[in-house]
């Protein structure tokens, strides 16, 4: 059903995925008498409630919302598929629809100098020639990004939800849609749906359970090449890798084509799979390079940054003696090197690229103190950048070496976000420093480590420092052990343990278990508990994180968990049993709940992914949940007793 209509008052409005619930203004009588609500006044006007995304709250202009009455907890409702908005020609209307939340960036003050100099003209300088906004005093090049934006996510949002209204996606979900594929998204969606198997969150199930119900063969060439996207995908995502032998990638293709399939005669071929395969090598969607198959992109990734690293190889690098400088640094710091220590110092400054590795306790701090010294002794006038791929592990280089430039890669690189937005001029700008150190560098994945690479200069020297035996990248892409395993690249490997504190059996241990030892030592910090159930495991967790955070603080206390979701001795439960224990609820303090999860004042949070507010890895305590002038949800985040930040609904989902 569709109705003319115009906005009266606003009963909800969620800002994070702009979903809201407004009272709209009808003279169309075909308004059921059960959604009627009474009138403000003496006219003539059927009023009543409509639900939506994105819908206008400005009643500058009228609008056509098409839906579904919908009979619920709080009465008969419009669900509105579809929105038009018809602004009114006069100065007025457009004043409150570029003013209005539909357009960001726009107030009234802007709107109307806008209105000004464009006129009735002016959206269609807003949707054909929107850089002419530029000449109006206020408006800078981001403004005009924000409000570009948003003039389209308006329109386009609205048509890609009515398009895809059977898989029921938000307007979050929508709008990444847009971004992925542009002004062309619905023509590209409307020709070939199984595209959506290119966006995160849509994998083959979900999409060919809706297009299975139409006309669509089985074997159809988009359906083949739906899942060969996702079986990439999923490699990429699940396992970590950039590629996927030709053999499996086929079996896996096949798997997912022909499950549950009612007949064997239905079954999808191999053979049609592999020309399908053949198909998009030749076009370029996917790569093949010796049996192996990437999605171009991850290909591009890995080919661009392998290339790079050959060139800085290929450079010879200037020869000095630095014996002298060495032995002045040994004894200024105060230092005793073993051997590989100082081979370490030596291999730093005999080539352009050198690795460094080793188990906690081992003495790569004192080694980075040493090539740091004879750096500065060398070149007093080059600079020195410390990174690393998280802010604790940033900050941790800037405590132990004493040097104040330590960031995070993606703060270095100017990167805003881990989508790869790069702050203005960045992209291609060499980073200013003869010498740059890398710590826990196999938490890089193939993507930073590209965004790296690329920005390198030919007369920087870089020295990488990890942990092959540590966690791997959450991102794909295996990168700093597969530097190390190329044979290439000068490797030392520090393997005598320096700092073992008060006797602690940790890195002894570590050791063992890497040598495959299974005599361990224990003691009072290294303890061996037998469990028979998680649940078990669950409670002598729970009573030692208790008992630990009682003397050494909640600050200092860390739980590292094999599982996520399996059981009450995954992340996801435990979180929830200890917040209950450490942090319960008390009443007249609000709880905030984004998505499936609550957030209350005292809880510990972690950063997991970098923005501009804060990095990935970073823990801090939410301190308050409030509201801004706006009426819009505030929540304050300490990091420390001098850093402090401020998110949004918004912030707090990304």
């Amino acid at each position: 059903m569709s109705y003319s209509c115009v906005y009266e008052s606003t009963l909800f409005y969620n800002p994070a995925d702009k979903h809201s619930v407004i009272r709209v203004r009808t003279r169309d009588k075909t308004v059921p008498d059960k959604a009627r609500k009474a009138a403000n006044g003496r006219d003539d006007f059927i009023r009543f409630i409509a639900k939506g995304y994105n819908l206008p709250q400005t009643d500058k202009i009228s609008m056509i919302l098409d839906g579904e009455w919908q009979t619920g907890k709080y009465g008969t409702q419009l669900s509105v598929e579809v929105c038009e908005e018809i602004v009114p020609y006069t100065d007025e209307g457009l004043k409150g629809y570029l003013s209005s939340c539909l357009v960001k960036g726009i107030g009234e003050k802007t709107a109307d100098d806008i209105i000004k100099r464009f006129g009735a003209d002016t959206l269609n300088i807003i949707e054909n020639s929107p850089e002419k906004l530029l000449e109006i005093k206020g408006i800078s090049e981001q403004k005009l990004e924000d409000i570009k934006r948003t003039f389209n996510e308006s329109y386009s949002v609205r048509s890609l939800m009515m398009l895809l209204s059977p898989f029921n996606i938000s307007v979050t979900a929508a709008t990444h849609i847009y971004d992925y594929f542009g002004a062309k998204s619905i023509d590209i969606l409307t020709d070939n749906p199984y595209e959506l198997c290119n966006i995160p969150g849509f994998g083959f199930k979900r999409v060919d359970a809706i297009v299975k119900k139409g006309d669509t063969p089985l074997n159809s060439p988009m359906r083949i090449r739906g899942a060969v996207i996702t079986a990439l995908e999923t490699q990429k995502q699940d396992n970590g890798h950039l590629f996927i032998d030709e053999r499996t990638l086929v079996q896996t293709t096949a798997e997912m084509l022909n499950e549950a399939l009612p007949s064997t005669d239905l079954l999808v071929k191999t053979a049609e799979i592999d020309s399908v395969i053949d198909n998009m090598i030749l076009k370029g969607d996917i790569v093949s390079n010796e049996g192996r198959i990437y999605s171009t992109k991850s290909f591009v990734l890995e080919n661009e940054t392998a290339e790079r690293i050959g060139r800085l190889l290929a450079m010879p690098p200037k020869k000095i003696d630095i014996s002298a400088i060495l032995e002045h640094v040994r004894k200024n710091l105060g230092i005793a090197l073993s051997d590989k220590q100082s081979e370490a110092v030596y291999m730093a400054f005999s080539s352009n690229l050198s690795i460094i590795t080793g188990s906690p306790g081992t003495g790569k701090t004192t080694v980075l103190k040493a090539i740091i010294e004879v750096y500065k002794a060398l070149y007093p006038k080059e600079k020195i950048k410390l990174a690393a791929p998280t802010g604790r592990a940033s900050r941790r280089m800037a405590e132990s070496t004493g040097e104040t430039d330590a960031s995070t890669l993606h703060s270095m690189l100017g990167l805003q976000n881990e989508d790869g937005y790069f702050k203005k001029d960045k992209e291609f700008e060499p980073i200013g420093a003869g010498l740059i150190i890398v710590d826990e560098s196999s938490m890089i994945d193939m993507w930073l480590a590209r965004q790296f690479f690329m920005r390198i200069g030919n007369n920087t020297k870089i020295v990488l420092v990890g942990d092959p035996d540590q966690l791997q990248s959450v991102g794909a892409g295996d990168v700093f052990r597969q530097l190390i395993n190329s044979g290439l690249i000068p490797v030392t490997v520090l393997d005598k343990i320096f700092r073992q504190k008060d006797g602690s059996r940790i890195a002894l241990n570590a050791r063992a278990i890497n040598n495959d030892q299974t005599k361990l030592s224990y003691g009072d910090d290294f303890c061996f508990y037998k469990c028979q159930t998680q649940d078990q495991a669950a409670d002598i967790i729970k009573r030692a994180f208790c008992n630990l955070t009682e003397k050494y603080g909640i600050e200092n206390v860390q739980i590292l968990s094999p599982y996520r979701k399996k059981g009450a001795a995954a992340a996801n439960e435990l979180n929830l049993a200890i917040r209950e224990i450490v942090n319960p609820y008390k009443g007249g303090l609000p709880d905030l709940r984004i998505g499936a999860d609550y957030f209350r004042v005292g809880d510990k949070v972690m950063q997991n992914k970098n923005n501009s507010k804060a990095s990935n890895g970073d823990i801090g305590f939410i301190r308050d949940i409030g509201t801004d002038k706006d009426n819009k949800a505030v929540i304050t985040i300490e990091f420390s007793a001098d850093r402090k930040a401020e998110y949004t609904l918004e912030d707090m989902k990304n």
